[in-house]
């Protein structure tokens, strides 16, 4: 199927492509967050997580339904299901999907609400995170590194198709 000489497959990368830049790249800015965040002030961390979470729930969950609708279809269109490339791609997708709705959302719910309160505790005092709140934070901040390498793999195995 052609539109003004598109076909159906191009308009298919093109919503992967820019799926997977929307989606995905506004999480690597993430990383940046938190370190800013801290040299700011600690009161900026609520701030954060909220961003966090809307960043997870309203760009990169939807881009990932879009990258798997998409990916399904151009692999059966024009790819064998065999490829090693293929797979891990998707295995990567589901992991990726599953530490979004899995952790990170729930992470960002739970850490945003214990952050808010420490620091409402502290008055206008100085705030002391608690050692609780600094251990999540720094396995959020981990797993968002790892999930980020993941996604740069992605990204290689679909430009290089090694195997």
């Amino acid at each position: 199927m052609t539109f003004a000489a598109i076909e159906l497959y191009d308009l298919s990368v093109f919503l992967h492509v820019t799926a997977v830049m929307v989606g995905f790249g506004a999480t690597f800015a993430e990383a940046v967050m938190f370190p800013v965040a801290m040299k700011a002030g600690m009161r900026y961390l609520p701030y954060v997580h909220k961003l966090q979470l809307a960043i997870n729930t309203r760009l990169a969950t939807p881009a990932l339904v879009v990258i798997l609708v998409t990916g399904i279809y151009q692999t059966s269109e024009r790819w064998d299901w065999g490829e090693g490339w293929i797979s891990g791609t998707f295995v990567i997708l589901i992991v990726v999907g599953g530490l979004l709705g899995g952790y990170f959302i729930p992470a960002d719910r739970k850490l945003g609400p214990m952050v808010e309160r420490e620091i409402a505790a502290a008055g206008d005092g100085e705030i002391r995170l608690s050692d609780e709140y600094q251990r999540l934070a720094r396995r959020e901040g981990a797993i968002g590194a790892l999930t980020g390498v993941l996604l740069v793999v992605a990204v290689f195995l679909m430009v290089t198709k090694p195997f």
